[in-house]
């Protein structure tokens, strides 16, 4: 693991390092040994994995009915379509259960989102669709699109301009300035928009 991977996040996910680390520290249990480390590291991701939808549901004082919430970016990290232990699968299960609607896109997994989900949310043709008539959108995963973002666009489609950037892939003080209430992992207090 070198600094390419090391960035405040909702958590790991995918078809290896989640395993392989509960393998490791299952051969170590077998011989007799814990690894404290290696067993923190799994807590901490699980953990991680609901940060997300606890501060959404916090935004909403802790109920999400009738709560219409988009998700950019399903997939456990970009340029590929695994769904495997992404930290958006528990992003969407936490948000459900407080009883929000949960819009999702995802450039390419929306077809094993399908497969795993179903109905239980909706998948919208593009990033836009998915955040029409929202009332806060997370970013989970960091696809170069989502960067993009015309957030003039954004915002005219949203019921409620309420951002929680969950790969700090946005500037808070652009997000701020355009009327946005940016909410992000690793940086903090949230970052409210000013009425003006």
């Amino acid at each position: 693991i070198g600094n390419k991977f090391l960035f405040p996040g909702p958590g790991f996910g995918g078809s290896c390092f989640p395993k392989d680390i509960r393998a490791l520290s299952h051969t170590a249990r077998q011989n007799g040994h814990q690894l404290e480390i290696v067993d923190a590291a799994e807590r901490a991701n699980r953990r991680q994995k609901r940060v997300l939808g606890e501060r959404i549901r916090d935004a909403f004082g802790g109920s999400l009915a009738g709560k219409r919430i988009a998700i950019w970016g399903l997939a456990f990290k970009p340029e590929t379509d695994d769904i495997r232990e992404a930290p958006a699968l528990q992003l969407i299960s936490d948000l459900l259960e407080a009883g929000a609607t949960v819009v999702g896109y995802d450039p390419v997994a929306m077809d094993n989102v399908r497969a795993q989900l179903g109905d239980r949310i909706e998948l919208a043709s593009d990033m836009y669709g998915a955040a029409s008539g929202a009332h806060a959108l997370a970013l989970v995963t960091e696809w170069k699109q989502f960067r993009g973002a015309d957030f003039r666009r954004l915002k005219d489609q949203m019921a409620n301009p309420l951002v929680f950037d969950g790969r700090n892939i946005w500037d808070p003080e652009a997000m701020r300035d355009l009327g946005f209430t940016y909410h992000a992992i690793g940086r903090g207090h949230e970052q409210r928009a000013t009425r003006g």
